[in-house]
């Protein structure tokens, strides 16, 4: 069995991973808030932005988090499809959870559904991130502790929901972003521990992409477009004449940087 190192560059990769966790889940939730104070394309452009700020916080905390991650006896390279496949499908399923929460009738079944799918996204992000995974050898999950990895994820995306969407105020927005960022933090390292690596040596190369060929590089890309984000929305005008336009215009500049 191969021995796996989940701190291998000390203790900066969890610290960053987590900042990165909270500033994604802090501009997603605001995001969200913004869009029950708005209706048509405006509530359409916060939701979508809020998806994208979500779904990237937590693959950018996730790969922050992998680039601390070492195997002894392999090098380990990442499939490039693949781990774009994560961030899109992070994207993609937390964007059902927070359109639902957005559009729903019913606030108490919102928070309950959008929770839900929240908490899926980031579950499905971090397993279709880890099949990214190229090294020498087998890598197997404990089924208990992957059960207890999402329901980590779901439990938690849906306190922060709570906090964010039926109970109001500036502390308590704060602290939804900080439990999310909790969440996904959580959820990672659960998850880490259910993994167990069966070994096969071999001088073959690999194929995929080492860390700071593509991870690195990407990471940082989405690492400032969301410090950017969240400052740019922390100091935008809050009336609905405004709303529609500020969030267009990063959504534009999200595509831009993607292009």
């Amino acid at each position: 069995m191969g021995h796996m190192d989940h701190f291998s560059a000390g203790w900066v990769t969890p610290v960053l991973s987590y900042v990165m966790a909270c500033v994604g889940s802090a501009l997603g939730l605001r995001c969200t808030v913004r869009a029950l104070e708005a209706d048509g394309a405006s509530k359409r452009n916060w939701l979508t932005l809020a998806s994208v700020a979500i779904g990237s916080g937590i693959w950018t905390m996730h790969f922050i988090a992998m680039l601390g991650f070492s195997v002894e006896g392999t090098p380990i390279r990442y499939d490039i499809p693949l781990t774009v496949l994560s961030l899109l499908m992070s994207i993609g399923v937390v964007a059902a959870g927070v359109f639902t929460a957005g559009y729903g009738k019913s606030r108490v079944a919102s928070v309950a559904f959008g929770g839900l799918g929240t908490g899926v996204g980031v579950a499905a992000m971090h397993y279709t991130g880890m099949a990214a995974l190229n090294l020498h050898g087998q890598v197997d999950y404990d089924p208990a502790l992957v059960i207890a990895s999402v329901v980590i994820a779901v439990v938690a995306a849906t306190a922060a929901l709570t906090l964010t969407l039926i109970v109001r105020g500036g502390v308590l927005a704060a602290l939804a972003a900080l439990v999310m960022g909790l969440a996904v933090s959580s959820m990672h390292y659960t998850a880490m521990f259910a993994v167990s690596i069966q070994l096969s040596p071999s001088s073959a190369g690999l194929a995929g992409a080492t860390p700071t060929e593509f991870i690195f590089p990407l990471a940082v890309v989405l690492g400032s477009f969301l410090f950017l984000a969240a400052a740019y929305v922390a100091l935008s005008p809050t009336g609905k004449r405004h709303e529609s336009a500020v969030a267009a215009e990063i959504l534009r500049e999200v595509e831009l940087a993607t292009a």
